[in-house]
């Protein structure tokens, strides 16, 4: 029994130093880290419109932001400076005041100030066409920026559609040896290209929201003002009538 049991423990020993040598010489699998680089590289041709798409959209929402926020309202101040100079008379005073602040709102009032002689239903159709030019001023880009939001999603979903192609063309040419490193270049394309393309789309929307938001409060404020300007303009009609 004792020569058996030795017999067992040597025959034991030869597989435990195997079981060793393996576990040693086996490499140990690396993480593979995906780079930013890489992730584009490998979206395919499709990432070239959405990058380009990209510098649009954020091109015009920085340009349109820094002119709004360069365009800011009339200052109650100034404003009543304006409609002091008007109601007293002095109407060079006036425009000077508004060229001064150089906003949509008061290039608005220097249209309404040169015309002011004219009858009021004149005078109200000149300032709100100044009103409405400055307002498609303000809006100049906006489009394109709605553009990008919607076509970028749309080449994404391009990209996934193509990625597909390929998947299935490699699937085709391979026959029986596939593999998931053989697919890996069609689910690449398809899965970046959509993973990018709706986030420059979720961006470009964001940006045209906030802009339209901005240019809509601005346009509040300019009514108000011209509603302001047309009842001065009125006041001094009535009292230059009974003279």
């Amino acid at each position: 029994m004792r020569q058996n049991h030795y017999l067992r423990d040597e025959n034991f020993r030869p597989m435990n130093h195997l079981t060793l040598l393996v576990a040693t010489t086996v490499p140990q699998a690396t993480e593979a880290e995906l780079s930013l680089w890489s992730m584009v590289v490998k979206g395919g041709w499709l990432m070239i419109p959405i990058f380009l798409l990209s510098i649009i959209a954020v091109y015009i929402f920085c340009e349109r932001y820094l002119l709004l926020r360069k365009y800011s309202l009339l200052r109650t101040e100034t404003l009543e400076r304006i409609l002091e100079a008007m109601l007293s008379g002095d109407i060079r005073q006036a425009i000077t005041i508004c060229n001064e602040e150089n906003t949509p709102m008061s290039r608005m009032l220097i249209k309404g100030i040169l015309h002011h002689h004219l009858p009021v239903s004149e005078l109200r159709a000149i300032v709100e066409s100044a009103g409405n030019l400055e307002v498609a001023n303000m809006e100049k880009g906006l489009s394109t920026l709605a553009t990008c939001s919607g076509m970028a999603p749309m080449i994404g979903f391009l990209g996934t559609v193509v990625g597909m192609v390929q998947a299935f063309y490699d699937m085709a040419m391979a026959g029986s040896n596939i593999n998931i490193t053989l697919l890996s270049r069609g689910i690449y394309t398809a899965m970046i290209t959509t993973v990018a393309g709706l986030i420059v789309g979720i961006i470009a929307y964001f940006a045209y929201n906030a802009l339209t938001a901005r240019i809509d409060h601005i346009i509040t404020k300019m009514e108000t003002t011209s509603a302001d300007f047309m009842e001065i303009i009125y006041e001094m009609k009535n009292e230059k009538e009974p003279q």
